[in-house]
Formats: C-alpha cells, sequence, structure tokens
C-alpha cells in the first residue's frame, strides 16, 4: 500500500511537471515563437497554448512599444568639435517570427546601430547646426535606423536627444558669446525704444503744430468773416440813417434851415471866439427872415 502510495504521488507531481511546462497563457500584448525540436513551428498567441514536453519551445516576445536608452556617446561634429550626445529610442515588434529568426538579440543589434548612426550623422553636421537643429537630428536618425531595423520586424517609431554636452571650453566661449548677443540685442531695443519714442514725439508735435496752425486760421477766418459782417451791418445801418434823413429833409423848408442856422448863431455868439466864418449860402438861407422883417416895418408904418 505504500509503495503503490508513493507511485501515485509520483505519477501525479510528474503529471502536474509536464502540465506546467505545456500550458502557456498568452497576454494579448505577448506571442509566443514555438520551436519543434528546432525547427519552426509558428507564432501562437494570445489565450491558452499547449505545448508538447520536451519536444516544443517557446520564445515570448512583447508587442507594446518600449524604449532603449542609449547612454553618453562622444562624437565629433563637421567642424571637428567633440560633443557628448545621450537619447532615447522607441520602438515597436511589428513582425514577431522575424525578430527572433533574423537577429539573436534585436535590442542589442538596435543599440550598436544607434551608435553608429549617430556618429554618422553628427559628423556631417556643424557645431551650431547640431545645437540648433535637434529635432532635424532626431528625424535623420530615426530614418536610418529604421532603415536597418525593418529587417528585423522591428519598427523604430521615434528618436528623442535628450542632452547635448560640449566640451568645457566651447561652452565657456558659447556663454560669452550668448552674454554678447544679449548686450547687442539689448542695445539694439534701447535704440530701437528711443527712435520709436523721438519719432511719436516729433508726430505729437507735428500733429500739435498742425492743430495750432489750423486753428490760428480758423480763427482769422471767424475774425474776418466778423469784421465783414460787422462792416456790412455798420454800412447797412448808415445807409438807413442816411435814407431816414434823406426823407426828413424832403419835408424841411426854408424857415426851419433858417432857424438851424440862427440857433448856431446863437451858440457861436456865446462862444469867446472873435472870428467866424459864414457859407455863402448863409445869405440865402436868411432872405426869408430878411422879408418877414421888411414886412414888419411895413406894417408898422
Amino acid at each position: 500500500m505504500i509503495v503503490a502510495g508513493v507511485v501515485v504521488l509520483v505519477i501525479a507531481v510528474f503529471a502536474l511537471v509536464v502540465f506546467w511546462v505545456s500550458v502557456r497563457i498568452v497576454r494579448e500584448y505577448e506571442r509566443l515563437i514555438v520551436f519543434r525540436l528546432g525547427k519552426f513551428l509558428g507564432v501562437k498567441g494570445p489565450g491558452l497554448i499547449i505545448l508538447l514536453p520536451f519536444v516544443d519551445k517557446a520564445v515570448r516576445m512583447d508587442l507594446r512599444e518600449s524604449f532603449l536608452e542609449i547612454p553618453a556617446q562622444t562624437a565629433i561634429t563637421k567642424d571637428n568639435a567633440p560633443i557628448s550626445i545621450d537619447f532615447l529610442i522607441y520602438s515597436r515588434v511589428l513582425d514577431a517570427r522575424a525578430s527572433v529568426l533574423e537577429v539573436e538579440d534585436y535590442r542589442g543589434a538596435a543599440q550598436g546601430i544607434a551608435t553608429t548612426t549617430l556618429r554618422a550623422v553628427i559628423g556631417d553636421i556643424s557645431l551650431d547646426d547640431v545645437l540648433a537643429k535637434r529635432e532635424q537630428i532626431n528625424q535623420i536618425l530615426r530614418n536610418k535606423m529604421d532603415e536597418v531595423t525593418s529587417r528585423w520586424g522591428v519598427k523604430i517609431t521615434n528618436v528623442e536627444i535628450r542632452e547635448i554636452m560640449p566640451p568645457r571650453d566651447i561652452q565657456e566661449a558659447m556663454n560669452r558669446q550668448m552674454s554678447a548677443e544679449r548686450v547687442r540685442r539689448a542695445v539694439v531695443l534701447e535704440a530701437e525704444g528711443k527712435r520709436q519714442s523721438a519719432i511719436t514725439v516729433a508726430e505729437g508735435d507735428k500733429q500739435a503744430s498742425i492743430l495750432k496752425a489750423e486753428g490760428d486760421r480758423q480763427s482769422v477766418i471767424l475774425r474776418a468773416e466778423g469784421e465783414r459782417q460787422g462792416a456790412i451791418l455798420q454800412a447797412e445801418g448808415y445807409s438807413l440813417a442816411l435814407g431816414k434823413i434823406f426823407e426828413v429833409a424832403k419835408g424841411l423848408d426854408g424857415n426851419t434851415m433858417g432857424l438851424q442856422y440862427l440857433e448856431t448863431l446863437k451858440a457861436m455868439g456865446a462862444s469867446p471866439a472873435t472870428k467866424f466864418i459864414f457859407p455863402m449860402e448863409f445869405t440865402s438861407l436868411l432872405k426869408p427872415f430878411s422879408g418877414l422883417f421888411g414886412n414888419g416895418d411895413s406894417d408898422k408904418k
């Protein structure tokens, strides 16, 4: 009985081991590349996969996008300036079969291709362009690497340069250059500000002068117009006065005029002057009064 129990236990353990070796659970983002006695059998998954124990061998492959960190690499630019660059490579396995059958370790191979491609690309670019055209360098690296990795069933989705470190002496020279450039820009901006200020002030003075001249012109025009209207009204007043005098003068007779002359003589007599000048018409105006005086004498006689 004990021997039978041991045998059953051994069989159970063996069956459990066989089950553990034979069964694979493949996730949605994974694939199994199955080999049977060393020969490629196929790509399996996702789901529950049953393998023949001790006969089938499976290689698990992750289809998700992954990244590969490339440590700092020293490269020489076109103008012989050494710089240190580190970057990231983002890739995705598109063909699980090719990524296993065509290359031993696609990640290590991708890293080697990345370093050699980086040196080739940086060697064709000057230092200033390397510092200024980072996005363009990323695109060139991605295209060149993708040409190589595509035959492995791997797609390079993106390349991102993280840091570019030039030598210390070049970095100090660049800092001095940037400082001088900032000073130059500050001087240019200050000069531009003064120029704009002077233009604004001159424009304001010009507008003020124009407005003042326009105001003076309008004032002169209005003053002249007022004087003209005043002269017209004064002339009309004189005309009306003369017309009125003329109308009144037509109704006066000689006696009335003589009385006016007598009043004038009376005023002259009260004056301390000793000489008087009479117009020739004065005697003709006194004739009516002499007639009146003559008629009075005849009546007395």
